[in-house]
């Protein structure tokens, strides 16, 4: 089983990204998924999750209005795309998949996580 992160990279304030996180060795049909992200010498937090058929979403107060998750069930895949990036957004971004099928805010109810991909917001 492996999640697999990708699309990080250094861009300009204002500017977009798009993350994937591509999931194999299972499916993760019935699993909610989320995102989260680490800034050095900060705790890991929360960004969004989607729910298993990608129904519901919700986002941290700090990205919404700007960053839209969605997931493709069959190519076992979730995405972030990343708009009006700030500074502040410079973290390493990390995907995650729960059984909670809704998806989940808190870190400790996921149970596979990516390897991470940096992203740097220069401003």
């Amino acid at each position: 089983v492996q999640l697999q992160a990708s699309g990080g990279g250094l861009v300009q304030a204002g500017g977009s990204l798009r993350l994937s996180c591509a999931a194999s060795g299972r499916t993760f049909s019935g699993y909610g998924w989320g995102w989260f992200r680490q800034a050095p010498g900060k705790e890991r937090e929360f960004v969004t999750t989607i729910s298993r058929y990608g129904s519901l979403t919700f986002y941290a107060d700090s990205v919404k209005g700007r960053f839209t998750v969605s997931r493709d069930t069959a190519k076992n895949t979730m995405y972030l795309q990343m708009n009006n990036l700030k500074p502040e957004d410079t973290a390493v971004y990390y995907c995650a998949t729960t059984p909670t099928w809704s998806g989940s805010i808190r870190i400790a109810d996921y149970d596979s996580w990516g390897q991470g991909t940096l992203v740097t917001v220069s401003s």
